[in-house]
């Protein structure tokens, strides 16, 4: 059986593994401390965080704020924000969610999920190129996901991320609502594809990170290109949004 605990537990110990085998012990025990230092800060800094707007497409956001994977400090606290106002003006359609990234944040939603590893209830273990659902979808959602897609797979496959946008289109309905968000600077062949606007999404919007405080702002394509992940600031630095 899966709970919030098992779940987190499993995911810090993946994450561990993960940044042990690419960075090394120093950088595992330096996120080991930041994580600690998040947590223990997160209730004297988070009413704070939850007050702050950014605006993206003419439109103003509150950002999210929630202590789960430091999310109050980094791109999820945007991601979130866009996120629940798209489920918010999906109701009652029939939506997926590509990556089960929405059930760690909150435990009210009973969408479709697809995540070709994450175990956990009712997540659809399949992979996204060769999915087939019964009937297209009215909504689609993806959070931070395309990123990985390819490229945190061995072999490494430079144009399946490509593949998988073409996919996210097949299955949408005709006249249906779709949102994806990912970060700039952790595949590089999504990052050209982006630049060369081979997702051609009916709107792009780019945001980028603007202060250690966890600033977004919306700014142009030129802006983003050549965008490194935790540099200058940790984790994400610019985001992609794709939308229907």
């Amino acid at each position: 059986m899966s709970s919030p605990v098992t779940r987190e537990a499993r995911r810090l110990w993946n994450s561990a593994k993960f940044i042990y085998g690419e960075r090394g012990l120093r950088w595992l025990v330096g996120d080991t401390i930041d994580l600690a230092s998040s947590y223990i800060t997160y209730p004297f800094r988070s009413a704070g965080v939850a007050s702050r707007t950014f605006e993206i497409g003419g439109r103003r956001l509150h950002y999210v704020c929630h202590h789960y994977n430091r999310a109050w400090r980094n791109e999820r606290s945007v991601e979130l924000a866009l996120a629940f106002d798209f489920l918010e003006r999906q109701q009652g359609r029939l939506l997926l969610e590509v990556g089960n990234v929405l059930s760690h944040y909150r435990s009210d939603l009973h969408h479709d999920v697809l995540d070709k590893y994450e175990r956990s209830p009712n997540v659809l273990n399949e992979d996204i190129v060769d999915f087939e659902p019964a009937v297209p979808y009215e909504a689609v959602l993806s959070i931070s996901t395309l990123e990985h897609v390819g490229w945190d797979e061995r072999p490494r496959e430079p144009d399946k991320v490509l593949r998988a946008y073409h996919q996210l289109r097949k299955i949408l309905a005709e006249g249906g609502a779709m949102l994806v968000t990912c970060p700039l600077g952790q595949n590089p062949h999504l990052d050209r594809y982006v630049a060369e606007q081979a997702l051609d999404f009916p709107e792009r919007h780019y945001l980028l990170r603007v202060s250690k405080d966890n600033e977004w702002r919306e700014v142009g394509l030129d802006e983003v290109r050549g965008a490194r992940y935790h540099e200058p600031f940790r984790n994400a630095n610019a985001l992609f949004v794709g939308v229907v």
